[in-house]
């Protein structure tokens, strides 16, 4: 049986950012933010159009890791009262730090004790996000997890819970204009893998297929020149656009083989995650050539009918905007390529992939991305 479900109410388009004091109605609000140009100067006018917040979490890491979000949740807890709604404005980061601190209420040692147990969920806070990203990639603003990573013993857990679907998502592609090139090509990457792995995925569905098609023949259309013109805000907003919908498919099937092999990649190697999750894109696409039914229909749609010519020219894509699809280009040395793939395979996004290990090697093999025998 298949089934399509998200709540998150989304506003898009230039502007939207204004309608933040709307979507609160008045509530007391936290903001989870970054330091600097241009966050200070948006949290000042979000302050001065719907009042300041309860409290400002404007120190939010790139990786979101224990040991930052233990202490930020803290903060909460010496509150006099807890904030009726958390803003988060930023990337994926932003919003999964809100997200974290909405579970956690003010003790992050329940959400650790979640993470690690399973045990505990009832117990988790369900305080509203509203969203507001300034990147066009992650797609949290319309899924009900975040990533959280424990960098010191070298793992990263996925917070999933119903209750942390957004409430609402303002997505304004102004605020993304003047993003610098190497964040606009990750964040575009990572939204291409998004759509891609929400359909050679066993949770796939006709709805979430649909999204997912729109949002990559998007990106591999407008990724390049934005890449090219960062002022285009023609450009800006299609792949805005794309990555909300890539959001929207993946917010139903979570991700598959791809991510799964970039996470040892991304924290052993410090490959950025969206390269790191984008360039096995070609070998994962070519290992599952004839796979049938609607998943290869969609792909088709937007690679051509032949998924073998198709993950040729995915491959060059990506080698266009600066991507190399061999492992060891990305500095992982030959010898620990098959441990990764192993354990990714065993993995639950590895269980999510409706292919194989043996033709995904055999495919990176074909391509050249890799040397490796299958066992």
């Amino acid at each position: 049986m298949l089934e399509y479900y998200n709540p998150v109410r989304i506003i898009f388009g230039a502007g939207a950012f204004a309608m933040t004091p709307e979507v609160l109605r008045g509530r007391s609000y936290a903001l989870v933010t970054y330091p600097g140009a241009p966050f200070d100067a948006w949290a000042a006018e979000l302050a001065k159009v719907a009042g300041p917040p309860v409290l400002m979490i404007s120190d939010v890491a790139p990786s979101p890791d224990y040991a930052v979000l233990g202490a930020q949740s803290a903060r909460f807890a010496a509150l006099d009262a807890a904030p009726e709604v958390i803003v988060a404005l930023g990337g994926g980061s932003a919003i999964d730090s809100a997200k974290v601190f909405a579970a956690a209420a003010g003790d992050f040692g329940s959400v650790v004790r979640y993470l690690e147990t399973g045990e505990g969920g009832d117990a988790l806070g369900t305080v509203p996000v509203i969203a507001i990203p300034t990147t066009a990639g992650t797609g949290s603003e319309v899924t009900s997890w975040a990533t959280v990573w424990n960098v010191g013993k070298g793992r990263k857990f996925s917070l999933a819970r119903a209750s942390l679907y957004p409430e609402v998502a303002l997505v304004d592609p102004s605020l993304m204009l003047g993003k610098p090139r190497e964040l606009t090509r990750a964040t575009g990457l990572d939204a291409l893998s998004h759509a891609l792995e929400s359909i050679w995925n066993v949770n796939a569905n006709p709805v979430s297929a649909r999204h997912a098609v729109a949002a990559a023949r998007a990106l591999l259309r407008d990724l390049p020149p934005l890449l090219d013109d960062l002022g285009n805000e023609g450009l800006r907003s299609s792949v805005a656009e794309a990555s909300l919908s890539a959001g929207l498919a993946f917010s139903s099937t979570k991700t598959a083989i791809a991510h799964n092999l970039s996470y040892p990649v991304t924290l052993n190697w410090g490959v950025q995650h969206g390269v790191a999750c984008s360039f096995t894109l070609p070998s994962i696409l070519a290992s599952v050539d004839g796979i049938g039914g609607f998943r290869e229909a969609a792909l088709n749609e937007i690679l051509g009918k032949s998924l073998a010519r198709g993950a040729v020219d995915l491959a060059e894509f990506l080698r266009r905007v600066g991507v190399a699809v061999g492992w060891e280009d990305h500095g992982i040395p030959s010898e620990a390529i098959g441990g990764i793939v192993d354990q990714a395979f065993a993995g639950e996004r590895g269980r999510n992939f409706v292919g194989t290990k043996v033709r995904f090697i055999e495919a990176a093999n074909r391509l050249g991305a890799m040397t490796l025998s299958h066992t």
